[in-house]
């Protein structure tokens, strides 16, 4: 599954349609949010973590989805399940972000 751009007019509507979502939450000036781009890409092609959602909110453009996971630092990563916030934080490692979506398949 390919990485999804979103915005805040779009948000609510992918947490609406998609049961498992992984967030990447980043900015345009970020060097490790840039270097973490293609692991994250790669994440969304795994096939252990088919049916999960994969998007990418700028997080300086988008403050409501910003809130929604309580962003306090980039790279940042959120998971939601049925809409509701799951599990988030800070990392700049994969093994972070694996960890978060292998507690998302359950």
């Amino acid at each position: 599954m390919a990485v999804e751009i979103v915005t805040d007019q779009d948000f609510e509507a992918k947490l609406a349609e998609n049961p498992k979502i992984i967030v990447k939450y980043y900015a345009d000036w970020c060097g490790s949010c840039k270097l973490f781009a293609p692991k994250f890409r790669r994440l969304s092609e795994d096939e252990r973590f088919d049916g999960v959602a994969f998007l990418d909110v700028n997080a300086e453009h988008n403050p409501e989805a910003r809130k929604k996971a309580r962003v306090d630092n980039l790279p940042y990563f959120a998971t939601f399940e049925n809409g509701e916030l799951k599990e988030y934080g800070s990392a700049a490692k994969e093994e972070f972000v694996v960890n978060l979506l292998q507690n998302l398949k359950g």
